[in-house]
């Protein structure tokens, strides 16, 4: 017997007539490529989305094609996303943090038709994009005034090309499950691989992102999306912020503390989101200013873990909620969330801390299970750690063109490739990626663990730390620093702040001073170029056996 309820299908252009319904009038703030400070709301931008819609289908663009856009957050960018969606096509985003030659491979993987860029990244196509056949056109994010010479046949000023359109529309129909986003990972070996989100998967995906114990966003929320749109959509924000009519601030291309910082006072910001990074800078911009965050309460840190001092100081120095969380691209991304259980209320300090070190628990959407390699599952009793698994409506079932296919378990787990444990309730513990574990005399080491401690030291600025071959102990841990600017401390200054907090025999067993750490195009340190850095160096303890 089945159920007597209506068929209404969950399509991502129903989250935008939702927002103009119901909160109409709600802002979308947008710091300009050109410039100034752009206003709008759902309204409009529901008006200009289907003009994008009707523009693409009368230039023949429709089910299935895959149309990339190069660009920052803004509202040109997000109505796009839903103009794109609202003709059955895919919007494909590129990462221009990559190198220009995996952009193209990308582009070609995706046989993307059509390319909607920024100004910024301009020179980047004119370059390099020729060599992508099957981009027909490309739409350059602007109006005629601003509109530059190029050498690109066939490009043309947005504002001029969506003109052509009167916006008398009907967003099509089609089945839930049609492609409705493309993103690739900016894996760290290989080609990228690409993952395609459905219209179910992204409704489902930002239902579970709003809920009091994820994200927990609602209208009375302004938003602030730091993390680009371009890194797994923009971690759900540019969904489930119009499906809660949230106020939503773009911040455009400028990422330094200060232009944060501005759009956090000037709009008051409720929520906000990014990688460790970022707050980095923006803490650093209100040590210096002596600036205060009034009107900030919750800022979600991922992309990777997060670093106890940035916590402490975002709650004891500003007194704003950090919820850690961690997720992939191939989860649309959201994986966890540390918010606090009631099991949690009474503890303080750093007890309290400790517990927002872990990535948290995950919503109703994602399953999530550690084994060790045969695929036996551990206990969940917050120490047995090995491959963490997860499985959910919003999480992938196989990268585009069938690549990698063996992360993919036939009884629907991904291996995520990260090393976990999980609580008896439920939090969940990244300590390593599976290629970098530690492995020393048959225990594994942490290097996430022994980084967060590290860049906890005052003069720190980064850390990053490698496995370094052992002729008696197979590896052993190499702590590699950048110190922050005018400040020298010494290999004895840092491993004494480390001891005692930390296993005897976890103690690197040298530390190396840097200029950089690199990182990927996700912000992420890359540790196998690291590790060929420091290929041939010799650790102390190596002449003592």
């Amino acid at each position: 017997m089945l159920g007597l309820m209506q068929q209404w299908p969950l399509l991502c252009h129903k989250i935008l007539d939702y927002a103009a319904a119901q909160h109409g009038q709600r802002e979308i703030v947008s710091r300009s490529v050109e410039g100034p400070i752009v206003r709008t709301n759902y309204v409009e931008l529901r008006g200009r989305a289907l003009k994008v819609a009707q523009r693409l289908e009368r230039d023949g663009y429709g089910l299935g094609d895959r149309i990339a856009t190069l660009a920052w957050n803004t509202a040109r960018h997000l109505e796009v996303w839903y103009g794109i969606m609202g003709v059955g096509a895919v919007y494909h985003t590129l990462n221009p943090r990559l190198f220009p030659e995996q952009i193209v491979w990308i582009m070609n993987h995706a046989e993307d038709r059509l390319l909607f860029v920024d100004l910024t990244f301009l020179p980047i196509v004119e370059k390099h994009c020729p060599g992508v056949k099957s981009v027909k056109k490309v739409i350059v994010l602007t109006d005629a005034a601003h509109m530059p010479q190029t050498s690109l046949a066939n490009a043309v000023a947005y504002e001029e090309w969506l003109a052509e359109a009167d916006g008398d529309f009907a967003w099509k129909s089609f089945d839930e499950t049609t492609a409705a986003g493309m993103c690739y990972t900016s894996g760290t070996t290989g080609n990228p691989k690409g993952v395609v989100y459905s219209h179910r998967s992204n409704v489902l995906h930002a239902m579970m992102a709003a809920m009091p114990d994820a994200m927990g966003i609602s209208t009375r929320d302004t938003v602030l999306p730091v993390v680009p749109m371009f890194h797994a959509n923009a971690w759900g924000l540019a969904q489930s912020s119009p499906m809660v009519g949230a106020k939503i601030v773009m911040p455009g291309g400028k990422m330094d503390g200060a232009s944060i910082y501005e759009l956090l006072d000037t709009e008051k910001v409720s929520f906000t989101a990014a990688v460790p990074t970022v707050w980095l800078m923006l803490l650093q911009y209100l040590e210096e200013t002596g600036k205060k965050l009034p009107h900030l309460k919750r800022v979600v840190i991922g992309g990777s873990a997060c670093p106890r001092a940035i916590t402490e100081k975002f709650q004891k120095n500003y007194d704003v909620e950090v919820i850690h969380a961690w997720g992939m691209t191939e989860m649309s991304p959201l994986g966890t969330l540390c918010t606090m259980k009631p099991e949690y209320d009474d503890l303080q300090g750093d007890a309290r801390f400790a517990i927002q070190q872990k990535q948290g628990y995950a919503p109703f959407g994602v399953e999530m299970k550690v084994t060790d390699d045969e695929d036996r599952e551990h206990p969940w009793d917050g120490k047995t750690f090995g491959r963490l698994k997860v499985r959910g409506p919003a999480v992938a079932g196989s990268y585009y063109g069938g690549a990698s296919s063996e992360q993919f378990a036939t009884d629907g787990w991904f291996d995520t490739g990260d090393v976990a444990h999980i609580d008896a309730h439920g939090y969940m513990q990244i300590t390593d990626r599976a290629k970098d574990v530690i492995k020393s005399g048959g225990e594994w080491i942490s290097s996430i663990d022994l980084e967060n401690l590290a860049v906890g030291h005052p003069d720190v600025a980064e850390a990053a730390v490698i496995g370094v071959r052992h002729s008696k102990w197979d590896e052993r841990p190499l702590l590699v620093i950048v110190r922050k600017p005018g400040r020298e401390p010494e290999k004895a200054d840092i491993l004494s702040f480390m001891n005692g907090k930390i296993a005897k025999w976890w103690m690197p067993d040298d530390v190396a001073f840097v200029s950089e750490i690199p990182h990927t195009a996700s912000g992420k340190i890359q540790k196998m170029t690291l590790r060929e850095q420091f290929k041939d160096y010799r650790l102390p303890t190596e002449t003592a056996i």
